[in-house]
Parts: structure tokens; sequence; C-alpha cells
């Protein structure tokens, strides 16, 4: 589908926008009068004093400040939390068949089918992590949304969406995502059933991960990152405007006289941004044995801890598979971090059967996990040619940290748990053999 919206290219930059001639100040932030008679109101994301290359503040030149509204008030939630303490925890590899779909007679908008699956931490702390589903049908008509506990990931899997931001529009449709930045005040249309998941942070920022020896180039290139222009509606709906913020996990709600979507110019490097998977420069081994995933990381939240994330956001794109010798598909794997998967289209490699798109899997910190019994057959077995994986695919991984638990809305309520998942491994056989000798096509 056709992107109709325009973009700044750059990921981290120092942006300026203006949806009218000379919107922005010339010299200066915050003059006696600004251009158009608009106000001034900085959004700040990090501290003021963060170190100046972790700083990160827009200025938004609006026609009325945001903080004409009347009071916040306690709205119903649903299946959406940030308490992970409530449901028993469960150490068990964790399977979901597609997660339903808002039925017909149902009409959901993104917030009212906002689903927590599990998380760890609190937002009250700003340490921790949520992941979420939005399962919905129904455009948000004349509401917005802004996020007081963190950032959001977004990987949409079914449906297109149509996203405003205080910063502009974009377009996120299958095989791209998006990241709206915590207290950006957001709207998503949809036409028609709309599925897709949610990473929530609540400390710092995505940022791109340090390459190391791979070099200067490689992975997500900074110039693919595209950031709305500015784009103002100047609209006051006879019924007023409703902002619901998710603040502390709990969901208030408020209403003002005008849209929130009434910025004139901007400039800044913290914004709302969005990127096309495909554009994801793959590396990989191309002698022997199975690289780390981290080589196909796209976006990291760094934690205070050198070398270890609050969350990484990794992909599994099509590409080339050429190791020599080489039991190729992912190695079975005990791990001091949570792997939380989503597939957006096609079959995974490691689990071609029961991991769907729209489904996911939970393995949780230190559970093992790895290729079901099919694959490690065929793997074991399979001529090592140079051969093409996951054409027509894209799984994903939210690895954490943080060890995460789930909600009762996911071990319950959501109705899609595949109770059987453990049997993937059911039929793992031994292969020892005492009086085995080595060979050449068999190791080194």
């Amino acid at each position: 589908m056709a992107d109709p919206f325009q973009y700044l290219t750059g990921f981290g930059n120092e942006f300026a926008s203006e949806a009218l001639p000379n919107a922005l100040p010339k010299g200066q932030n915050s003059p006696q009068v600004c251009p158009y008679g608009l106000y001034a109101e900085q959004l700040s994301g990090t501290a003021f004093t963060a170190p100046k290359d972790q700083n990160k503040r827009s200025w938004l030149y609006r026609i009325r400040p945001s903080v004409g509204h009347n009071p916040f008030q306690k709205i119903d939630q649903g299946a959406l939390t940030n308490d992970f303490t409530k449901w028993p925890t469960n150490p068990n590899q964790m399977r979901w068949f597609p997660f339903q779909l808002p039925s017909d007679d149902e009409k959901k908008d993104f917030v009212q089918g906002l689903c927590t699956v599990c998380g760890a931490g609190d937002p009250r702390t700003r340490n921790g992590i949520a992941i979420h589903m939005y399962l919905c049908n129904f455009s948000m008509e004349n509401k917005c949304l802004y996020n007081a506990d963190g950032d959001l990931l977004i990987v949409p899997q079914q449906g297109v969406l149509k996203i405003t931001t205080e910063f502009g529009k974009m377009q996120v449709t299958l095989n791209e995502i998006c990241v709206i930045q915590q207290g950006m005040r957001f709207s998503v249309d949809v036409s028609g059933p709309s599925r897709g998941y949610i990473l929530e942070v609540f400390n710092g920022h995505f940022r791109l991960p340090d390459l190391g020896p791979i070099g200067a180039n490689g992975l997500a290139y900074p110039r693919d990152f595209l950031t709305p222009v500015a784009c103002f509606e100047d609209r006051s709906p006879p019924s007023g405007y409703t902002v619901v913020s998710k603040f502390q996990g709990s969901l208030f709600a408020c209403t003002q006289a005008h849209s929130p979507f009434d910025v004139v110019g901007w400039h800044g490097n913290y914004v709302p941004y969005k990127y096309d998977l495909a554009n994801f420069m793959t590396v990989n081994a191309v002698s022997f044995d199975h690289a780390d995933p981290s080589i196909f990381t796209v976006l990291t939240c760094p934690s205070p801890k050198p070398g270890v994330a609050v969350a990484d956001f990794v992909i599994f794109p099509p590409r080339w598979s050429v190791q020599e010798h080489t039991f190729r598909p992912p190695y079975y794997h005990r791990n001091c971090m949570s792997e939380f998967m989503g597939l957006i289209c096609g079959r995974y490699e490691a689990k071609k059967k029961n991991f769907l798109p729209g489904g996911a899997s939970l393995h949780s910190m230190m559970t093992p996990h790895g290729p079901d019994a099919a694959v490690f057959s065929a793997a074991s077995t399979a001529d090592l040619k140079p051969s093409r994986v996951a054409d027509g695919s894209m799984g994903f991984m939210f690895e954490s940290s943080f060890s995460m638990a789930l909600t009762e809305w996911s071990a319950e309520t959501c109705g899609t748990v595949d109770h059987d998942y453990y049997k993937a491994w059911s039929t793992l056989v031994s292969h020892f053999d005492p009086e085995w000798k080595s060979s050449s096509t068999t190791s080194k």
C-alpha cells in the first residue's frame, strides 16, 4: 500500500519541521510572542541534565497548550495491566495460537484492544518491561493516547495503522514497525480487523545497537528511519476530544475542547519514528556454526549494566544460510534472558508447526528451548549447500534481562494457549553411540 505521508530521514537527528512558513522562532526557543500567535511547549524525554549525547527533547509550537483539559478520571482498562504480581509464576515453555480478533459485532479501538501478555518490574520506579497485544477493529474517534510509563514499540501483524501524532502522521504497514516515545500523544486509525505486538519499556529509550567488530555499517541503517513532518489540525469537535493517559499501569481519561494535534511546527531530537524491516542489512556466519541471534538486533534499550539490555528487538529476516559442517537452525539453549517471540508472516525456521502469524511463544529465564524434533531430524541430515532461509517470513523476538510473569489474560482468558507445546520435544530420542567414530562428513 502506497504511503500517503511525508517523512524526515535519520535516527537520533536534530530535526526541524514547519507546516506553515516560518512557524519556528529564529534563534531562540521561547520568544515573548511566537510566530502565528502560537504557544511554545517543550516535551522532554530525559532529565534536563542528562549528558548531551543522551539528552532528548523537542519544542512544539501549537495553537493551544496541552495543559488545557478537564481533570483525568480512571477508566476501564480491560486486559491491560502493569501489575505482574497477581498471577502464579510459571517457568514452562509457553506458546499461543493466534490471538483472537474482536468479533464483527464488537467495536474496539486501539486503546480498548490492548491486552497484556507478560512483563516485569514497575513503571512507578521506571524499571521494567511489558509485552502487549493490540486486537482492534475500529478507529479512535476524537480520542488520543499517551503513555506516561515508557516507550511503545509497535509491530503490526494484520492491518494497516494510520497514526496521527503531535509531530505529524505516519502509515505503518506489515513488515514495518514504529516507536512512540514516552509522553507523545497519538491516535490510531484502522480499516478493519487489526492485530499486532507491542513492546513497552519503562527504562530509558530505544537506540541503535553498537556494532563492535562489525564496523561502521550493517544491521539497521540510521537513514532508513522515518519521522513524520509537521501536520496540524485546528479542530474543536462538538462533543470534545478525549485524551487517555496510561499512568502507573492504569488508564485515565480527560476531555478537552480541541484536538491535541494542533502543532504547527516543531524541532528537536525526541520524536516518533518508523522503520521498514526489509531495509535491515543482515550479517551471518559464512564458515561454520550458528551465530548468536544478537547479530539480528534492530533496536536496543540498554540497562545500566554494560552489554545487558532492558530489551532488544531482534528479527529473523530472509537470508542465505551457507555454513559448512554445521547444524544450521538455532541451537538448543538455556538463557539468562527472557525470550518472547512473535511471527508477522510465513513460517519460522525452527518451529514450522503450530507457531503461527499472530501467535507467540515465551521461553522464560533458564527454561530450555530449541528446534522441535522434526526440524532437528531434517537439519541433521540436510545437504549443506547454500540455501535460502525464511523467504516469505518474518519472525521477531523481544529479548529482555527481566524475568517476565504472565497475566491472567494470557494464561487463562485469552483462550489461545497451546497446552501441548511441550510435546514439540517429546519425540526427541537418544542417538548416542559409544562406538561412534568421527569422520570428515560429521566434524571439522
